[in-house]
């Protein structure tokens, strides 16, 4: 840096000292600070059948358990909406269902909120991130919100006889009725010579209908073609690979998107060779516990997503096995076996990126859409407003901020993550296209991430959760299922003015209804209506809720 000096010799000293300082100062703060990348990994139909969050002791998923020991783990985390496309559409675009009115199964982009409002994907893009994605990360794939989009959701390998998508050859009926999703389930076999009901030859193919047929070979475990899961854990990885090669034009953020444990429940036979079915340890339940809860949905027989299901589920699985525990060690091991398989994706993926240099700048967010029940309460689906299908593994690892191998037990849901990758990103919250839009709902998990004990933090409310009551209901925010869970508690409202509450401090399975207990104290039970009335305002429901 040359300096001109034209002042007077006193002038020209000062000027000489002040330049230097400058000088100085501008060394000692660098380049601006790079922003950090982002890998999102998202899994399908997760609930607690991971080893951290110990809801099932067969569990195997040491690399997910890995990735929780170097980051904070959300042990209280809740989805808004218990079904694939509106959690997924909160969580990505950050809104709450009953604000956009998106509850069910609608294609986001046309919804006149959300369509008006930045995904997540989109947000980073705008902000100079390259947006990369593979798999299924918002339930219906719009490319043109990132810069590049591998693979689209693909939920085989499912059967195929030349015409029709079939359920696993060895399922027998009424159970393999429900269809080629979620009435399937086994390992991956060789199906040379198998036939169907009709004669017809058989073979696996991948699973996304809208593409076509494609054929997916498989002889023996040895010699096959991948899963779409494992072939987006491969494309990720090499990708992770590829960004790590050289240096970064711009920061990233990539989204992977694995489908199982969502049904059909078909995996290579090598993760069903870990859990022998004679070994396989069914839920605990109690006797009756369905008789005091009151979930009412509808059942549309057209739609394959359907409500209702999780009550068919159970009671077709129970008839085609001869009893329910051999229908439910069936489905245990099958669901475990699809857990195991996802764990090694998400390993494979996290050992790319541990590899590299690229570890030391990328946040980490691993989550999951909803739970899932394993028979409680007679049912054996998603889609209810108990803890089996709100709860949901959510991990973060943050370079500079989490501690390894911390937990959080505070009430936390999945409308919090994006507002937290704006906050460590250092982006802008405001995500709105145009008046049209709406602004974020939720709020950054930053205070408990750098301070898991922490006894309060900037978004301190109860966790919200929204279930589709059916068709008839259309899309009114008024006549739709909710229920709020917090730190202790756990209140569900239906759309009959029908009440659940559940102590979790004394009754973790939810088994007592005390909202039908003449001696729980009213108190707690006016508080729960006052905590959702604040969560749901301006709705009114059932007389219970009023305007605030």
């Amino acid at each position: 840096m040359r300096l001109k000096l034209l002042l007077t010799p006193k002038d020209n000293l000062l000027s000489l000292l002040f330049a230097v300082n400058i000088i100085i100062i501008s060394a000692c703060q660098g380049p601006p600070a790079e922003k950090p990348n982002v890998l999102l990994i998202m899994i399908d139909d997760l609930n607690d059948c991971i080893e951290l969050f110990k809801g099932h002791p067969q569990s195997l998923t040491p690399n997910i358990n890995k990735l929780a020991k170097s980051g904070t783990s959300f042990l209280n985390a809740h989805t808004n909406a218990p079904m694939c496309g509106p959690s997924r559409a909160s969580m990505l675009i950050g809104i709450y269902p009953h604000k956009s009115g998106n509850f069910f199964m609608s294609e986001w982009f046309n919804n006149p909120v959300l369509k008006n409002t930045r995904t997540l994907s989109e947000q980073f893009k705008k902000e100079g991130y390259q947006t990369l994605g593979t798999g299924k990360i918002l339930h219906h794939l719009k490319r043109a919100n990132w810069d590049h989009f591998e693979n689209h959701p693909d939920y085989g390998p499912v059967v195929f006889d030349g015409t029709h998508r079939l359920p696993h050859p060895d399922v027998p009926p009424p159970f393999s009725s429900i269809g080629s999703i979620d009435g399937s389930l086994g390992p991956l076999i060789n199906l040379a010579g198998r036939t169907n009901a009709k004669g017809q030859p058989i073979q696996w193919i991948y699973g996304y209908q809208k593409k076509g047929t494609h054929p997916m070979r498989y002889s023996n475990e040895e010699d096959r073609d991948p899963t779409p899961d494992e072939k987006n854990a491969a494309w990720t990885a090499e990708k992770i690979k590829s960004l790590a090669s050289q240096p970064l034009e711009k920061p990233f953020f990539l989204a992977v998107g694995f489908l199982r444990p969502h049904t059909p429940l078909v995996a290579p036979k090598k993760y069903f060779d870990r859990f022998p079915l004679s070994k396989i340890k069914i839920t605990i339940k109690k006797e009756g516990d369905a008789d005091d809860t009151f979930l009412q949905v509808s059942y549309d027989q057209g739609n394959e997503f359907a409500l209702g299901r999780g009550e068919k589920l159970f009671n077709d699985i129970i008839e085609s096995y001869g009893s329910e525990e051999e229908g439910l060690k069936r489905w245990t091991q099958a669901y475990l076996a699809c857990v195991a398989a996802v764990d090694d994706n998400v390993g494979q993926v996290m050992d790319a990126l541990d590899q590299s240099s690229l570890k030391k700048n990328t946040v980490v967010v691993l989550a999951s859409d909803h739970g899932f029940h394993m028979g409680e309460k007679d049912y054996l689906y998603k889609n209810s407003l108990w803890e089996e299908s709100t709860r949901v593994p959510l991990i973060m690892r943050v370079p500079g901020a989490s501690i390894p191998d911390s937990k959080v037990e505070k009430v936390v849901s999945l409308i919090d993550v994006y507002p937290t990758l704006m906050d460590f990103c250092g982006l802008s919250d405001n995500t709105l296209k145009n008046e049209k839009g709406r602004a974020l709902d939720g709020h950054s998990l930053r205070t408990l991430i750098e301070n898991p004990e922490a006894k309060s933090w900037k978004g301190e409310k109860p966790a919200l959760t929204v279930v589709y009551a059916g068709p008839e209901f259309k899309n009114n925010p008024t006549l739709q299922h909710y229920a709020i869970r917090t730190d202790r508690y756990r209140y569900i409202l239906y759309n009959n003015g029908k009440e659940e509450l559940y102590d979790h401090q004394n009754d973790p399975n939810e088994w007592n209804n005390l909202a039908l207990d003449n001696a729980v104290d009213q108190n707690t039970l006016l508080e729960m209506r006052d905590q959702m009335a604040v969560m749901v305002s301006p709705l009114k429901l059932n007389g219970f809720i009023s305007n605030n």
